[in-house]
C-alpha cells in the first residue's frame, strides 16, 4: 500500500521542464557623441602624423646613431654636435639684390654655414676662405653641401669679395632670426663659428670658434663622416632642383 502511495506520488509531480540552452542578447551600444567622435579622429590623425614623421626622420636618425654610437673608434667629433638639433626658421630671406627667398628653401642639401655682417672683416674673410677650402677638400662629394653665408644686418658686401661668392649662397637674415635658430658658444658671437645643418635643415654642430687653417683637416674630417654616414639617404641636390 505505502509503496503504491509512493508510486502515485511521484507520477503526480508535475514533469520538469527541459533544459533550454542559455540565451544571450546583445544590445546595441547608443551612437557616439559628435564631440567623442571628433576627439577620436583628431587623437587618430595626431598618431598618423607621428608615424609619418617617425618615418621621414628614421634614416636621419639612424645614420647619425650608427656613426657616432655603434662605431665608438669614431664617434669623438671635432665640432660640437647639438643635441636639440633646431630646424630652419618659417622666415623670409632676401638676396644681395633685393629678391625674397624663403629660409627654407635651403632644405634638400648638407650646409656648412657662416654669419656675419655685411661689412666682413677679417674674420669674416677667414671663414669665407675656410667654407670654399673645405668644400673642394671633399672632392666628388663636393656637391652635396652647400657653402652659405647668412649677413646679418644691411651692410654692403665689398666688391672683392663678390667674385669669390659666385658660387656661394648668400642671404641677408634679419640677426634676430638667426638668434632664435643659432646659438655661439659660451663666450663668443654668432660671427665666431662654422655650423652645419643637414639637408632636413636641422642645426647639427657646430665648429670651434675661430676656425683656424691649422684645424681645416680636422673640420674635413667631421664633413667626411657626416656625408659616408648619410650616403644611404642623400643625394646631391635638393629634390626639384
Amino acid at each position: 500500500m505505502s509503496g503504491s502511495k509512493s508510486s502515485d506520488a511521484l507520477s503526480a509531480r508535475p514533469a520538469a521542464a527541459p533544459e533550454m540552452p542559455l540565451e544571450m542578447t546583445i544590445h546595441g551600444l547608443p551612437p557616439l557623441q559628435p564631440g567623442v567622435a571628433d576627439a577620436r579622429r583628431t587623437r587618430s590623425g595626431r598618431w598618423k602624423m607621428l608615424a609619418v614623421f617617425a618615418v621621414c626622420a628614421a634614416p636621419v636618425v639612424a645614420s647619425y646613431f650608427t656613426y657616432y654610437v655603434l662605431r665608438p673608434g669614431q664617434q669623438r667629433s671635432f665640432g660640437e654636435l647639438i643635441a636639440a638639433q633646431p630646424a630652419l626658421p618659417a622666415a623670409t630671406a632676401t638676396t644681395l639684390d633685393g629678391v625674397a627667398l624663403p629660409l627654407q628653401s635651403l632644405k634638400g642639401q648638407w650646409l656648412l654655414v657662416s654669419v656675419a655682417g655685411g661689412g666682413c672683416g677679417p674674420a669674416c674673410e677667414n671663414n669665407l676662405y675656410l667654407q670654399r677650402q673645405l668644400r673642394e677638400a671633399l672632392g666628388r662629394e663636393k656637391e652635396r653641401l652647400d657653402r652659405v653665408w647668412l649677413v646679418s644686418d644691411g651692410a654692403d658686401v665689398p666688391g672683392h669679395l663678390r667674385p669669390a661668392l659666385a658660387q656661394a649662397t648668400v642671404l641677408r637674415v634679419p640677426e634676430a632670426v638667426l638668434r632664435s635658430w643659432l646659438q655661439p658658444s659660451p663666450g663668443h658671437a654668432l660671427q665666431d663659428h662654422l655650423y652645419v645643418v643637414d639637408p632636413q635643415g636641422h642645426w647639427m654642430m657646430r665648429m670651434p670658434a675661430n676656425l683656424g687653417k691649422a684645424d681645416a683637416g680636422k673640420a674635413k674630417r667631421d664633413l667626411d663622416r657626416l656625408l659616408r654616414a648619410s650616403a644611404s639617404w642623400d643625394t646631391a641636390g635638393r629634390p626639384g632642383g
